[in-house]
């Protein structure tokens, strides 16, 4: 029988509604033991941003990943299909890819020469019976395939469950599956010049704070607040899945000649101006605008150190790269403009009596959705 969180509890007070709830205590910013209870609690559990199936292009490449501590490996199989797999082999736990590369044949072991097949299956064990003698009744190859990790991939962006026992993506996110139908077309990665990464000292939660809301927009993105002001701006909460913000004013990027992006096909009149920015619980920030799409995927390294991978995709091959380079460089501002506010939340997380804040009812919802989420998930896991 699970039992019910104490009296005593911090976060009970977070999960009170928005206009007295406070924010997550400091613990949940600047301890290691807390920041490894939330890896098991919200990142292994749920379905969380690893990569992109376009770092795999091809069939056969592969790409070692180490995420949260496990050694991963992201791999196009030969017909096609994007696999995650641990990167270890199934004899002795050696890794088996160092680097990223082409798999031409099988995926060989560098230590005993076992041979894997680019879907996973076991298929040579070289004098695995002795000098000459490639199989053992002891062994039985076909239970003895890479062990898959349970992935799905939406909008070119691989999602993974590591524990295995989530609710199918397409059921834990029907909400914004349906409320983002209308982009529901191939999303086209823009390449090189549409991919950056950001090192951050901070926690992992406090980016996905920050990018929830708007009402810090005039003062840390003076820019961005001159077109798209922030009573422009309207919350979005989807209690226990995600929330963000969205705009009525988007103006679009064109080139020398007034020529923007092609558009994303038959998209709802209010996408003509309008866009929406979503952070997808745990670890995913999402864009979405007629001519164009981001996914921001969080890294959590430490419990005070945050890698941020933006990929910006397109509706068209058919996009200009140096329009591509331009827009991706605005983002790149856009972004690091932030820095120094998720940075400076989690230094001020060691002051000894600051007690999580305090949410504005107005403009923080979106924020404090975010803290429910993570409250009730770690009261749930600490209660199993």
């Amino acid at each position: 029988m699970s039992k019910s969180p104490p009296t005593h509890d911090p976060l009970t007070a977070v999960r009170r509604p928005v206009a007295t709830a406070c924010g997550l205590p400091n613990r949940h910013y600047t301890d290691p033991e807390v920041f490894e209870e939330e890896v098991e609690a919200l990142l292994k559990s749920t379905w969380t941003g690893l990569a992109i199936a376009a770092d795999v292009p091809e069939p056969g490449d592969a790409l070692p990943l180490n995420f949260l501590g496990m050694p991963l490996l992201l791999l196009r199989d030969k017909t096609g299909i994007v696999r995650v797999f641990n990167n270890v082999c199934r004899h002795r736990g050696m890794i088996l890819v160092e680097n990223a590369s082409r798999i031409e044949g099988a995926i060989r072991c560098p230590y005993h020469s076992w041979c894997y097949a680019t879907d996973g299956r076991l298929v040579t064990t070289p004098h695995v019976g002795g000098p000459g003698q490639n199989t053992d009744p002891h062994i039985d190859r076909s239970t003895l395939g890479l062990i898959e990790v349970r992935s799905h991939i939406w909008h070119d962006i691989v999602f993974i469950n590591i524990s295995g026992d989530a609710p199918a993506f397409e059921e834990q996110h029907a909400a914004l599956l349906s409320r983002w139908q209308a982009f529901d077309q191939p999303h086209i990665h823009g390449g090189a010049d549409s991919h950056f990464s950001l090192d951050v000292t901070t926690n992992w939660k406090l980016a996905v704070e920050n990018y929830c809301e708007s009402y810090h927009l005039p003062w840390v993105h003076p820019g961005l607040n001159s077109y798209s002001r922030l009573e422009d701006h309207y919350n979005i909460v989807e209690p226990g899945q995600f929330s963000g913000q969205g705009t009525y004013v988007y103006r679009q990027l064109k080139d020398d000649k007034g020529t923007p992006f092609p558009d994303f096909k038959a998209l709802p009149d209010f996408w003509d101006q309008g866009a929406e920015y979503i952070a997808l619980y745990p670890n995913v920030l999402l864009g979405a605008q007629r001519d164009h799409t981001f996914a921001i995927i969080l890294e959590p390294l430490s419990h005070t150190h945050t890698r941020e991978h933006v990929h910006l995709f397109y509706a068209s091959t058919d996009t200009d790269a140096p329009l591509r380079a331009t827009n991706a460089a605005q983002w790149k501002q856009v972004f690091e403009e932030d820095i120094f506010v998720v940075e400076g939340m989690q230094r001020g997380r060691s002051a000894p009596h600051f007690d999580g804040g305090r949410f504005s009812p107005a403009m923080d919802a979106p924020t404090h959705c975010f803290h429910d989420w993570v409250a009730a998930r770690l009261q749930s896991h600490r209660n199993s």
